[in-house]
């Protein structure tokens, strides 16, 4: 009979068994995942005896995995999709932004096995915000964001810490636009697909937190018309590196900040837990990460 232990240790490689440090991302699938090359690359840049593996792990497995992960020695781990709310309910305790968002995507381990669930989410967003726009202030005006799901939920919560003095939640589906809007409260405000247009008026922000846009994907249909032209526009999608939305934003002249950035600070607080060493987002990273993005 296959043991939970026997799934994962399939998994790892001779070395990543014998590394002083261990850690990991769980997804399923989860060959896509760019976390191993960014983690890879940290622990090389600071000469860490340790290693980060990505293990593929199917949903019905999911509980029973994450349970004898301590036991195999892993400090901690990142969760992808699809994952992460389940990951909410098999941590011991959970911070409360993850609590407010409903999914976990880092998990440290702590004494005795106790393990700690996060979502990093909200502050790789604002983490980058503050990298590529620093002289954008959320308290200044409104902030538009587009979607509802969980990216959009990470980056609405954010924002709503920060002091937006208006949180305008845009969805195609209005129920969840409005269920976002209600569960925050404050300045959320949920607005109808059709007036997503009218929503940008005197914004200082705009976030497209869905994945149109991406490789793949239709562009998000979203006009700018309306935008000042000193608002900030930033888009979560990083494959391409500049989406359609982000090209438009910049030949009127706005100011714009891609996806990227957002997974590699949102990856800091985990490795720094895990690995004891503050990392540092540097162009270098930025240029070997997007490399594993294949163009």
């Amino acid at each position: 009979m296959t043991t939970p232990q026997d799934v994962v240790r399939r998994q790892l490689s001779e070395d990543a068994t014998r590394a002083a440090k261990l850690a990991g991302v769980i997804g399923w699938p989860i060959g896509h995942s760019l976390s191993p090359r960014l983690h890879g690359y940290w622990l090389r840049e600071y000469a860490i005896d340790g290693a980060y593996v990505p293990l593929a792990i199917e949903p019905e497995n999911f509980a029973a995995v994450v349970e004898v992960l301590p036991e195999l020695g892993f400090a901690g781990w990142n969760v992808t999709v699809p994952h992460k709310e389940a990951a909410l309910a098999a941590v011991s305790q959970a911070d409360d932004h993850a609590a407010k968002i409903g999914a976990v995507n880092t998990v440290v381990v702590t004494g005795g096995g106790v393990t700690v669930g996060s979502n990093t989410d909200g502050f790789g967003f604002m983490e980058n915000l503050r990298d590529q726009a620093a002289n954008w202030d959320p308290t200044s005006r409104p902030a538009v964001v587009v979607g509802a799901g969980g990216a959009a939920k990470s980056v609405a919560w954010a924002l709503a810490d920060a002091g937006v003095p208006e949180l305008r939640i845009v969805n195609r589906t209005r129920s969840r636009a409005d269920a976002l809007a209600t569960a925050i409260g404050g300045p959320a405000v949920a607005v109808p697909w059709g007036g997503r247009a009218d929503a940008l008026a005197g914004a200082g922000l705009v976030v497209n937190a869905t994945s149109l846009g991406m490789v793949g994907q239709p562009p998000l249909d979203l006009p700018l018309d309306g935008l000042p032209t000193n608002a900030v526009v930033n888009d979560l999608v990083y494959a391409p590196d500049t989406t359609e939305l982000l090209g438009q934003a910049q030949a009127r002249g706005n100011h714009t900040v891609g996806g990227l950035g957002m997974l590699l600070h949102q990856a800091r607080r985990g490795f720094a837990a895990w690995f004891g060493v503050e990392p540092a987002v540097t162009p270098a990273l930025r240029a070997h990460v997007a490399a594993g993005l294949g163009g």
